[in-house]
């Protein structure tokens, strides 16, 4: 089996058809995988970052611009179009894959929400990848605590100046367009947050040296420093208080994405573990063959099967756009990033020691596993999620111990 035609197609299997339009996206997002990704993922992750090149080729092929409506350039995706794309791009490395997602997502960002103005002067460039996008929201002391955020927009005229410091920005190693939130009045809290369109040569914007990882470095993260930056009123993505709103809107969409990515992942670990063992012998036949591997893939995939099924249920809802669908990315979220890391882990175990070598990719999906848990909320914000609808559940209005 090969695992970019095998296992990128899991959530398709749990998901109702997509429109033919939006099929041939996906087509699309498999090829680029194959034939792109899968090929270059050591050397991206080697260099840190994924290629300004890469972006482009990608763009050739209609993928930087995935969720943005056709009248505006855009493929129009759908919420489970989307996540069959992104699956794709993970399961041949998630890192790169979470680049093109972070780009993608700017430039859907824009396409909602950015004046007619905002979208001709940027989504063009951004959907011909000419111009890589990035999402600046966290800071070094705020983690998930974005509403605690302390980098400032105060008025200078009729522009605005910038000041703080961001962390952990996906592709901060080679964007050009930065979306930065900014406190405009600390004592209103998430009411003062504004979004601004920062360029990032612009006077005053310091990019900091790229972090080195665990693994996952194509992801290109880092942070930036803005030491009175001046933008102009028309930089105003979104106004004080649509900021934070906005932003929080946006991190359903990429819960469900981080899922799919780590039913990607699994897939194609699961898919790679399977193909070893059904050819390596031991004590007279196939791996495979012994009942103990059969079960501990067994549980793999079991929990790979869970995890489409959450996933595709959030996609389903989030698409919809009815209630429960926070729920349901927070479900989707937790559960898939805690069965990727576990269970690649045991794919890993079922290869025995070639699961170690670079020259598989069990060790890289590992490395992102563990990413996947920190990326748009950790394990435990979803828990904060979950047991908040919980505790406000029937049961509780009831006033039932």
């Amino acid at each position: 089996m090969n695992g970019l035609e095998e296992w990128t197609s899991g959530l398709e299997a749990v998901m109702s058809p997509i429109p033919e339009r939006e099929a041939a996206a996906v087509e699309a997002a498999r090829a680029f995988a194959r034939e792109v990704i899968e090929p270059n993922a050591v050397a991206w992750d080697e260099a840190g970052r994924v290629p300004a090149q890469a972006f482009r080729e990608a763009a050739g092929r209609g993928l930087c611009g995935l969720t943005v409506p056709e009248a505006l350039g855009g493929r129009g995706l759908a919420m489970p179009a989307m996540a069959l794309a992104v699956e794709a791009f993970a399961s041949a490395c998630m890192a790169s894959a979470f680049s093109f997602v972070v780009h993608n997502n700017l430039a859907r960002n824009l396409s909602r929400n950015g004046t007619p103005a905002q979208q001709s002067r940027w989504l063009p460039s951004l959907i011909a990848g000419e111009r890589i996008g990035a999402f600046l929201l966290t800071e070094p002391q705020g983690g998930s605590d974005a509403a605690a955020i302390t980098t400032t927009a105060r008025r200078d005229g009729s522009a605005w100046r910038l000041d703080g410091v961001k962390a952990w920005a996906s592709n901060a190693a080679g964007a050009h367009l930065l979306s930065v939130y900014a406190q405009t009045d600390p004592c209103a809290r998430w009411r003062g947050i504004a979004c601004f369109l920062v360029e990032a040569d612009a006077p005053g914007v310091v990019r900091e040296p790229a972090y080195r990882l665990l693994g996952g470095h194509a992801v290109g993260a880092g942070g930036f420093r803005f030491d009175g930056c001046r933008v102009n009123a028309d930089a105003v993505l979104l106004g004080p208080g649509d900021g934070f709103k906005a932003a929080m809107a946006g991190i359903d969409f990429a819960r469900v994405n981080v899922a799919a990515m780590c039913c990607g992942m699994l897939g194609r670990s699961l898919d790679t573990a399977l193909g070893f063992s059904a050819r390596r012998r031991s004590f007279g036949r196939t791996t495979l063959e012994h009942q103990g591997l059969q079960w501990l893939l067994a549980d793999v995939a079991t929990d790979l099967e869970a995890a489409r099924l959450l996933t595709a249920r959030a996609a389903a809802l989030l698409d919809g756009g009815g209630d429960g669908h926070t729920l349901a990315a927070a479900h989707a979220k937790k559960f898939a990033t805690r069965a990727a890391l576990a269970r690649i882990g045991d794919c890993m175990q079922a290869m025995g020691a070639p699961g170690l070598l670079t020259e598989h990719p069990l060790a890289r999906h590992l490395a992102c596993a563990k990413m996947a848990q920190y990326l748009d909320g950790t394990t435990e914000i979803q828990n904060v999620v979950i047991g908040r609808a919980i505790a406000r559940g029937p049961l509780a209005d009831s006033g039932a111990s």
